[in-house]
């Protein structure tokens, strides 16, 4: 037992520099972008492509995988992450960019599969919620740090793109040492969107919403900053309020949805990102303390929502069939972060910074109405026979996460 918790705190050292050095590098393109004047609908674009690189790996990797083992595998995709995070830097060109940015989402997925499955590997019934717990926080924690670096520095030199690039290459130093051995080969995503919509169309449509939602803030939350005059430092401390607010409210709105049905807190919290979006673009806010409350209150809303959905759509699903659900659900989510920061970027420059908050308001709404019609329609599952809610953080997730939730079906041991 303490040998495999010996090997897990090593995986969870290089999770901790991947997910650092990518919110570092994730934050650092679109300030550095805005302030080389590229606009709004190139800088949305860094987060289209970014999504699109992340889910091509997602159903590409397990067959690199299975080619080239998984030392070898993780390797190549620290490496290129590293590059690209160095060639970002020295091609500070838009279109440069955005083939770059998928590049590293293909190669930030590929790295999370791989790191996953040893966790999934070293993972039994018995410790399988404890190393999820585990994994969750170092990613909330590290992403956090990554972001808050921004602050500490000039954007408009080299140097957080070569600090991105070392992370990126201290995150291969704890898997290239590790002695041990690779795990099962990854497992190929099957996405059935009938079988997905016949389960559960609240949670079809409000994952590929949420997506939406949360790609368009994501990518362009940064840039709507700036906008406001705020300074980096606060540009930084905004974005990461979001993701912890998003990361503290799992938990009191998980409680809630296990004692009600799950459609009216979608609705709820929907709704309630909705109006806080509105809020925003109507105020339209210029003070430091004020869009920093305002963010993070709508980061804690509006990132709660995906892990309800997908609490929602395994009610309906067999125990057996959870992993292909969540992934499912995952992918459908990513297509939908493909596409918000598009509608974001022609929001802002259409109507103005502002505008980002118009259409996360947009696609609040209508996962609100759609989940309030869907509940007159069917009824839930009775609350006897639901799974617990469980925390999950949506933005860097793979298939292979999917089947370290400790609801995920586990075999006798």
């Amino acid at each position: 037992m303490f040998r495999s918790f010996i090997q897990v705190f090593a995986l969870l050292c290089g999770t901790s520099f991947l997910v650092m050095a990518s919110g570092l590098h994730g934050l650092l393109l679109p300030l550095r972008g805005g302030a080389e004047g590229f606009s709004t609908t190139s800088l949305g674009l860094l987060g289209t492509a970014w999504a699109g690189g992340f889910i091509t790996a997602c159903l590409l990797a397990p067959r690199l995988v299975r080619r080239v083992g998984h030392v070898r595998a993780f390797s190549a995709f620290a490496a290129i992450a590293a590059i690209v995070a160095l060639m970002t830097g020295i091609l500070v060109n838009s279109t440069a960019w955005i083939v770059l940015r998928a590049l590293t989402g293909f190669a930030m997925a590929g790295s999370y599969m791989v790191i996953e499955s040893w966790l999934n590997e070293r993972a039994t019934n018995a410790n399988r919620g404890q190393i999820f717990g585990l994994y969750m926080v170092v990613n909330f924690g590290s992403i956090t740090v990554g972001q808050l670096m921004i602050g500490f520095g000039d954007v408009h030199n080299g140097t957080f793109f070569m600090l991105s690039g070392i992370l990126f290459c201290l995150a291969l130093i704890p898997t290239a040492i590790s002695t041990a051995s690779s795990p099962k080969p990854l497992t190929e995503v099957q996405l059935d969107l009938r079988a997905l919509y016949r389960n559960s169309p609240v949670a079809f449509l409000g994952c590929i919403l949420i997506g939406v939602a949360n790609g368009a803030f994501g990518t362009l939350g940064a840039v709507y900053g700036a906008a406001t005059g705020i300074s980096v430092g606060e540009i930084a401390l905004m974005m990461s309020a979001s993701v912890l607010g998003g990361a503290l409210m799992q938990i009191p709105v998980g409680r809630m949805s296990d004692r009600t049905d799950r459609r009216y807190v979608l609705a709820f919290v929907g709704g309630a990102a909705a109006l806080i979006g509105l809020l925003i673009f109507f105020i339209a806010p210029r003070h430091a303390t004020i869009i920093l409350i305002m963010t993070a209150i709508y980061g804690g809303l509006a990132y709660t929502l995906y892990p309800v959905a997908v609490a929602h759509a395994n009610d309906f699903s067999d125990s057996e069939n959870f992993v292909k659900v969540t992934s499912g659900l995952l992918l459908l989510y990513g297509f939908g972060t493909m596409i918000g920061p598009v509608l974001g970027a022609w929001a802002m420059e259409t109507i103005g910074a502002e505008g980002l908050f118009a259409i996360t308001a947009l696609a609040h709404a209508a996962i609100m109405c759609h989940a309030i019609i869907r509940s007159r329609m069917r009824a839930p599952v009775p609350i006897e026979l639901r799974d617990n809610f469980q925390t999950v953080h949506s933005e860097r997730a793979t298939p292979e996460g999917v089947k370290l939730d400790p609801r995920a079906e586990t075999l006798p041991e």
